[in-house]
C-alpha cells in the first residue's frame, strides 16, 4: 500500500457530533407488511365456506389477486422518488426493495392469471382456453387488464438480468415506465370484478385512496417538483475540463442553488439537452461541496453516455432531479470517520472529506498515479484541515494491493472506532465490506451505496 500523509502541526478541533438520524427503514416496512396483512384480512372476511376444487382455485386466485393489486402500488410508490425514503432510507435500498416487489408482483400476478382461469374452467366444466376467451373478451374491463397485464411481463422480462445487459439503458428506461400504464389498466377490473369490493364501501375507498395516493406521490415527486426546480434554478453547463485519463469534471451554474437543499455526498440525475444525451438521465455524485451559484460533478467515460460528456459545450441546458442519496454527514454516530474511494467512487467522498467534521482519514484505491482523479485537491483539503490521505495503488508490476483486515488496521489503529464511507465498484466494495467487519467495525457504521440489483 503507497500512503501519503498530510498533517499540520496542530489538528483543529471540531464540535462533537450531532446523533445519527435514525433510519425510517424499520417502519416503513412494518407498514407494508401491516397493508399486506390487512388485504388478507379483506379476503379472510368476505370468504365463506368453500367447497370442492373450483372453490379452493378460485378462493385462492381471489387472494393472490387482491395481494399482485396491493404489490402494483407499492412498486408505483417506490418508483416516485421521495425524499424521504430517497435520503432517509437511500436510493440503493430503494431501488432494491423496487426490484424485489417488481418480483413479488409478477409471481403473484402469475398465480392469479393461473388460478382464477382454472377455477372458473372448473366451474364452468369448460377447457381453460376456452374460458380464457371467454374472460377476456366477455367481461367488463378484461380486454384492458390483458393489455397491462402484458405490458407489466413486458417491463418484468427486460428488467431481467441477463436481458438487461444486453438492451440499451434507454430502452430498458422506457420499457419501465410502461409500469404505470400497466397499473393504470389493470385498476378498473379489480373493483368491476373483485367480490371483495362489490358492496363494501370502505374496501373500495380505501382501495381508491392507495391509488390515488400513489399516484399523487408520482406526479408531485417525479413531475412538478423536477419542472419547478428546473424553471426556479435554470441550470447550464459553465465548463468541461480533464482531472484524469477518461475523467472529466463538469461544473455546472445556476440560481440560488443553496435552496435545492444538497448535501455532499448525494447526487442528482442529470439530462445534458444535448446531442446524444438529452433522452437519457443519468445519476452522477457532487464531486464538490455545492455552492451557492454552481455544482461541480465528476464522471469517469464508461459507456457512450459518460463518454459523450466530453462534448458538452458551455451554455448547454441542463435538467436535474434531485438531490438524492444518504451517504452524508447526518449518517455519523461518532467523531472519527474513514472514508474508502474506489476508482471514480471518489467523487461523492471527495465532497464529504472536505465538509465532514471530526477526525477524518480517506483511503483511495486506484490502479496508478495517473488515475488518481481530483488528487491535487485531495492533498491540499488534507493540509488545510489537518487530515489523512492514503493512496493503495497497483505494484511495479500490476499487482494489486491487499486491502485485508490486517492493512486496514496498519494504516488506521483506531479503524473499529470510525464510521466508514464506503464508494466504489461493486465488487472492491464487496471485499472491504468484509475485511472492515473482521476488522471489528459494526454494521451500523459502515455506510455505503450501491445499485447492483
Amino acid at each position: 500500500m503507497t500512503t501519503s500523509v498530510s498533517r499540520p502541526a496542530a489538528p483543529p478541533q471540531h464540535p462533537p457530533p450531532a446523533a445519527a438520524r435514525r433510519s425510517p427503514a424499520g417502519p416503513l416496512l412494518a407498514l407494508l407488511w401491516a397493508g399486506a396483512a390487512a388485504v388478507v384480512a379483506l379476503w379472510w372476511r368476505d370468504t365463506g365456506s368453500v367447497v370442492g376444487a373450483a372453490g379452493w382455485l378460485t378462493g385462492a386466485g381471489r387472494i393472490t389477486g387482491l395481494l399482485s393489486g396491493y404489490a402494483c402500488a407499492v412498486l408505483v410508490g417506490l418508483m416516485a422518488r421521495v425524499p424521504l425514503l430517497e435520503r432517509r432510507i437511500g436510493s440503493d435500498r430503494v431501488a432494491r426493495w423496487h426490484a424485489k416487489a417488481g418480483r413479488y408482483t409478477l409471481c403473484l400476478l402469475v398465480a392469479h392469471v393461473v388460478l382464477i382461469l382454472a377455477g372458473y374452467a372448473a366451474q364452468d366444466g369448460s377447457s381453460i382456453l376456452r374460458e380464457t376467451v371467454t374472460v377476456v373478451l366477455d367481461y367488463p374491463e378484461m380486454l384492458k387488464a390483458t393489455a397491462g397485464t402484458l405490458l407489466l411481463f413486458a417491463v418484468g422480462f427486460t428488467s431481467m438480468r441477463a436481458v438487461r445487459r444486453r438492451v440499451r439503458h434507454e430502452f430498458w428506461y422506457y420499457v419501465h415506465l410502461l409500469t404505470y400504464a400497466a397499473v393504470f389498466l389493470a385498476f378498473g377490473h379489480q373493483l368491476a370484478l373483485g367480490s371483495d369490493f362489490t358492496g363494501n364501501q370502505v374496501a373500495r375507498l380505501a382501495w381508491y385512496a392507495l391509488y390515488l395516493g400513489v399516484a399523487a406521490l408520482v406526479v408531485w415527486f417525479r413531475v412538478l417538483t423536477p419542472v419547478r426546480l428546473n424553471l426556479r434554478h435554470r441550470l447550464r453547463v459553465e465548463a468541461v475540463y480533464e482531472e484524469a485519463p477518461g475523467v472529466l469534471s463538469v461544473v455546472i451554474r445556476g440560481r440560488r442553488l443553496h435552496e435545492l437543499g444538497a448535501l455532499p455526498g448525494q447526487f442528482f440525475r442529470w439530462r445534458f439537452l444535448a446531442r446524444g444525451l438529452r433522452h437519457t438521465s443519468t445519476p452522477y455524485s457532487l464531486s464538490a461541496p455545492p455552492r451557492q451559484d454552481r455544482l461541480r460533478i465528476t464522471v469517469k467515460a464508461l459507456g457512450d453516455h459518460s463518454a459523450a460528456v466530453a462534448l458538452l459545450r458551455p451554455g448547454t441546458r441542463v435538467w436535474a432531479e434531485g438531490p438524492y442519496g444518504s451517504l452524508t454527514a447526518e449518517r455519523r454516530t461518532g467523531s472519527k470517520a474513514l472514508l474508502i474511494a474506489g476508482g471514480v467512487g471518489i467523487t461523492p467522498l471527495r465532497a464529504l472529506f472536505e465538509t465532514l467534521p471530526g477526525d477524518v482519514t480517506l483511503l483511495y484505491r486506484a490502479r496508478t498515479a495517473e488515475d488518481l482523479a481530483l488528487g491535487g485537491e485531495l492533498e491540499a483539503i488534507a493540509q488545510w484541515r489537518g487530515a489523512r490521505v492514503l493512496y493503495a495503488l497497483n505494484g511495479p508490476q500490476g499487482q494489486r494491493p491487499n486491502l485485508t483486515c490486517e492493512s486496514l488496521r496498519a494504516v488506521v489503529p483506531d479503524i473499529a472506532e470510525r464510521d466508514v464511507y464506503l464508494c466504489g465498484p461493486h465488487g472492491l466494495a464487496r471485499e472491504l465490506y468484509e475485511a472492515l467487519r473482521t476488522a471489528g467495525v459494526p454494521d451500523r457504521r459502515i455506510h455505503h451505496e450501491s445499485f447492483e440489483l
